[in-house]
């Protein structure tokens, strides 16, 4: 076989080899490319908005976060990105002390995730601290039915209630924390404070009792003492008018008789 078939036989197989590689390298190289493309904007924004918060940079990272929300949240409904998104820009706003836009964050999200105990307890906490005690305490009860032995959201519901001035109840709550852990130095504290106000406004029930009893008794006492008799009627008479018509009534009669 001549020499020059030979090599245009090589080359010949080697093009033909390329060619394989080539159409490989053009449909099989796009898919390991999909399959790595796990972020989108929406992503890169909440890491963004994490490492920011992470940083106590709270003002920027609710920034990021509003971001990710304005972009396409498709990707991170799929995990929980989302659901950390509200989280974590509540938390945010709550460190800066504006607890009335993080009730609002906090309520966009519990749109989406109603029995989300996070959502819930952030919620009690900022409603707490705008004195709206009442709907921290229902913030809070949420959370227990989420959670029964959830020992943050049972010490600030005795913290409710003991601003509400429920203090046995608040008594209740801290004891219910003390339970399920003995070494919690903060419903310790809290038990003990609730106890001492709940004495103490046993007592001062009890002294404004008495007080009342005393004053009730003392005025029976002086209505028996003091009291005027009744007055005894006097006897009827016959009207003076009637006596007169009586003695007309008689010389009418005399007079009557004399001209007869």
């Amino acid at each position: 076989m001549p020499e020059s078939y030979r090599i245009g036989m090589k080359i010949g197989q080697i093009v033909h080899i390329l060619a394989i590689l080539l159409l490989i390298g053009v449909f099989v190289q796009p898919v390991p490319a999909a399959g790595n493309q796990t972020s989108d904007s929406a992503t890169n924004f909440y890491n963004i908005g994490v490492n920011l918060l992470e940083s106590k940079e709270y003002e920027r990272a609710i920034v990021a976060f509003d971001q990710a929300l304005a972009s396409n949240t498709t990707m991170i409904r799929q995990s929980d990105a989302l659901l950390y998104i509200y989280q974590d820009k509540g938390y945010a706003l709550i460190q800066l002390s504006n607890y009335s836009a993080a009730i609002q964050t906090l309520d966009q999200g519990l749109v989406i995730y109603q029995n989300d105990e996070k959502l819930w307890y952030n919620k009690g906490y900022a409603l707490f601290k705008l004195g709206q005690y009442q709907e921290a305490l229902n913030a809070y009860d949420k959370v227990l039915l989420i959670n029964n032995a959830s020992l943050p959201a049972l010490n600030n519901r005795g913290d409710t209630l003991f601003q509400l001035g429920r203090y046995q109840e608040a008594v209740d709550s801290y004891s219910r924390a003390n339970t399920i852990d003995p070494n919690d130095t903060y419903s310790i504290a809290g038990l003990a404070k609730a106890r001492s106000a709940a004495g103490a406004a046993n007592q001062t029930t009890m002294v404004i009792g008495i007080i009342i009893l005393v004053i009730a008794v003392g005025g029976v006492i002086w209505f028996i003492m003091f009291r005027k008799p009744a007055e005894k009627k006097q006897d009827e008479k016959i009207p003076q008018g009637k006596k007169t018509a009586d003695k007309k009534s008689g010389e009418k009669k005399n007079t009557k008789g004399k001209k007869n």
